[in-house]
């Protein structure tokens, strides 16, 4: 138990560096060289979108949400064995909350990082090792050997793969999902810039952006253009501003029915997965279609985003803030690290 302590010990100093972050007057000066060199590694991170995602660790790593994320489990693992953890890198530190989870379960692992985000994630795992003394990742590039179970985050292509490949082993196996909201028509200004938020933070690349929505009869789709507007900023990042552009060709020279403001494109569409710089909407005429719909493509769905009555609904302008014990496609990574492996 005190080896636990002092894990957790660790994440709330790591918290608290987080929370006083700011680059070019970093508490930690190996922490801003990670951070550049994450900005010149991929050009889809920003010094915004690290500091949002620093942001919403630091709120997550606090005394209280900790012991409320952990209490229902027996810590730590009796037997430590190793993980294989193969992470995205599609947002920055997409896959800390899995490392996090390794961290207090005892167990060691062996990480695989993305290409897209090799920086940060290792800056924050030899930061905890630093605070106990104790290692317990190891990184590698090449092939993964010697493991015990494996968590493995990629598209649906690399998911297949994962599932052929580690079928022999205790797995969790994540694929493309995207988030989704409801609108009723009654919604706030406030809840719009929400939206916006839900929609278009790291620029929509995340499994937890709003990629459609669904929305009533004579909706005025003019509410979400207004959500969107604050950040409008977006076409001064080159790489978003060349997949609008293309977006927009293909949609034009497809002769399809689209609105758009400069920045940002909505078109009716029954798929969930909406290209960078679009968002997919869906007529719904009573709230029983749409719990038909969430049950029929659950595996589809990463979050769901209303001010209706609906399961698991988050409010909006929080679907990229999940909380510690919000899982990923809702399995429960810390019950799988402890009762599974």
């Amino acid at each position: 138990m005190e080896q636990l302590e002092q894990r957790i010990q660790a994440l709330l100093n790591l918290g608290e560096l987080l929370g006083n972050y700011k680059l070019g007057n970093p508490s930690d000066s190996t922490l801003e060289k990670a951070v550049e060199a994450a900005l010149a590694n991929n050009r889809w991170f920003t010094e915004a979108s690290i500091c949002l995602m620093f942001e919403a660790w630091a709120t997550a790593l606090t005394k209280a949400k900790l012991q409320q994320w952990l209490a229902p489990y027996a810590l730590p693992h009796s037997q430590p064995k190793t993980v294989a953890l193969i992470l995205a890198g599609n947002i920055p530190m997409v896959g800390f909350h899995d490392v996090v989870s390794v961290w207090v379960s005892g167990h060691q692992a062996v990480v695989k990082n993305s290409a897209k985000d090799p920086f940060l994630i290792p800056w924050m795992t030899h930061y905890l090792e630093a605070q106990t003394g104790v290692p317990q990742f190891r990184y590698v590039k090449e092939k993964i050997t010697d493991f015990d179970a494996v968590i493995a985050t990629g598209s649906n292509n690399s998911g297949r793969y994962f599932e052929y490949y580690f079928k022999d082993f205790p797995r969790i196996i994540r694929k493309n999902r995207n988030g989704i909201a409801v609108l009723s028509g009654h919604e706030t200004q406030e809840e719009l810039l929400g939206l916006g938020r839900d929609i278009l933070q790291y620029f929509g690349l995340g499994c937890r952006n709003v990629s459609k929505i669904y929305i009533p009869k004579d909706y005025d789709l003019n509410g979400v253009f207004g959500g969107l507007y604050p950040h409008a900023a977006v076409m001064e990042n080159n790489k978003y501003a060349n997949n609008y552009d293309y977006n927009k060709a293909v949609w034009l020279m497809s002769e399809f029915d689209f609105l758009e403001n400069g920045f940002f494109m909505i078109k009716e569409d029954t798929s969930f997965a909406a290209p960078i710089a679009c968002l997919y909407y869906e007529y719904y005429d009573t709230i029983d279609q749409i719990k038909t719909m969430l049950q029929r493509d659950n595996e589809q769905i990463q979050c769901l985003v209303s001010h209706l009555r609906l399961p698991n609904a988050l409010p909006f302008g929080t679907a990229q803030s999940p909380q510690l014990w919000e899982y990923a496609d809702d399995v429960d990574t810390l019950k799988f690290l402890l009762e599974k492996i």
